[in-house]
């Protein structure tokens, strides 16, 4: 294989890429209109923002200790959540049934005790003793039930001092009542999926541009030349590897300009966008099975859904209250471990060498190859 070949096959989809102005919308505009959008709707909180009354029941009454009453006094620390105790869980119950209180957490008797294994050692979950906090939602009110979940966690993790968005924490919050609890998730929750959900839409275009080329003749007038299928297609996947870098360059410019600053050194940084770089393997190589399969470049388009659809619902946003049934399919999905990934990285602030990272890029360069393995060698046989 000639590399002087694949840089000229590369400057040429390149070129041919920059010139078709709805596809520098997809690469330019896109990620900044789409930032921008999610930023405006979910970037600040409002300074007028409501706050929700919290029946608070002590699992036991020998458990109003400091630590419950530390909890406690997280909860009106947040400014949002107003704890109102109940001596017993029946009497709040009432409450919240008749509208007088928006929600109830129940303390568990062994609170003081998990946090006290935890603080004695909090590198070792074995030694460590959970505590689950049950919570009863006003299922009349769709906002109370995307609030006051992900306020709760916010509080909980800062009271025990375990960071943002982790798993680690040795006090669950657990949804006890029948409303399926939606996370309201604010710009610095979603930054993770954006960068996923910006590189997942690679499928699309590169289902278009191997059905347009294979329509307009090009790939038979690439099969008269010296060029072999190998050179061809890694001058594509290079193509795209770039789209997909500049994609993410573009976005986390964007997302700087509006204050999401994650604390990383420059080895983060690099991690970070490798990852990405290597996720976007999979997309040229899901492009190419929808190209495969399809004989134009709408059905090619529609085709390309058959992908997109799983990867963004799956994998783009993972949500404290993903059901049981998504988080078991959503480990079949190579998206959910990039945004996995990068949500460690950004906001557990953990370093490039912690296990889950390293875990997640196995997944994700094993997966991507395959996948576009796959597609190179369905797609292949248009080349011979």
């Amino acid at each position: 294989m000639r590399f002087q070949r694949v840089k000229a096959l590369a400057k040429k989809e390149v070129r041919k890429i920059f010139r078709d102005p709805a596809v520098v919308f997809m690469i330019i505009m896109f990620p900044v209109v789409f930032v921008s959008a999610f930023s405006m709707s979910f970037g600040e909180a409002d300074a007028t923002q409501p706050s929700y009354t919290v029946g608070v029941v002590l699992a036991s009454h020998n458990n109003s200790t400091d630590y419950a009453r530390g909890l406690i006094e997280a909860l009106s620390a947040t400014g949002v959540l107003k704890p109102q105790e109940y001596l017993n869980n029946q009497v709040a119950q009432e409450d919240l049934t008749q509208g007088r209180i928006q929600a109830v957490l129940v303390i568990p008797e062994n609170i003081e005790e998990s946090l006290t294994t935890y603080r004695s050692d909090p590198e070792n979950p074995g030694k460590r003793i959970n505590a689950t906090i049950s919570l009863y939602l006003d299922r009349g009110s769709v906002i109370t039930t995307q609030v006051i979940p992900t306020v709760l966690k916010q509080a909980v993790d800062a009271f025990t001092g375990v960071s943002r968005s982790c798993s680690a924490s040795p006090i669950k919050v657990e949804v006890a009542s029948l409303v399926k609890v939606r996370q309201a998730m604010s710009l610095e929750f979603i930054a993770p999926g954006m960068f996923t959900f910006a590189s997942i839409f690679l499928i699309m275009m590169v289902a278009q541009t191997f059905t347009q080329d294979r329509e307009s003749g090009m790939l038979k007038r690439v099969m008269t030349t010296p060029t072999t299928p190998a050179e061809f297609m890694t001058s594509y996947v290079l193509t795209y590897a770039i789209i997909a870098l500049i994609q993410a360059l573009i976005l986390f410019t964007v997302m700087h300009l509006i204050e999401f600053r994650p604390s990383m050194g420059v080895p983060t940084y690099l991690l970070a966008f490798t990852a990405v770089l290597i996720f976007s393997l999979s997309n040229v190589g899901f492009g190419l099975i929808a190209a495969t399969i399809s004989k134009s470049p709408g059905a090619a388009t529609g085709a390309s859904f058959i992908f997109v659809i799983p990867q963004l619902f799956l994998g783009a946003f993972i949500a404290f209250s993903l059901s049981p049934t998504a988080r078991l399919a959503s480990m079949f999905i190579t998206s959910y471990y990039v945004t996995d990934a990068l949500t460690t990285l950004f906001l557990c602030e953990a370093a490039p060498t912690s296990p889950t990272v390293l875990l997640d890029l196995f997944v994700i360069t094993t997966s991507s190859i395959i996948v576009l393995l796959v597609g190179v060698l369905l797609y292949r046989g248009y080349y011979r």
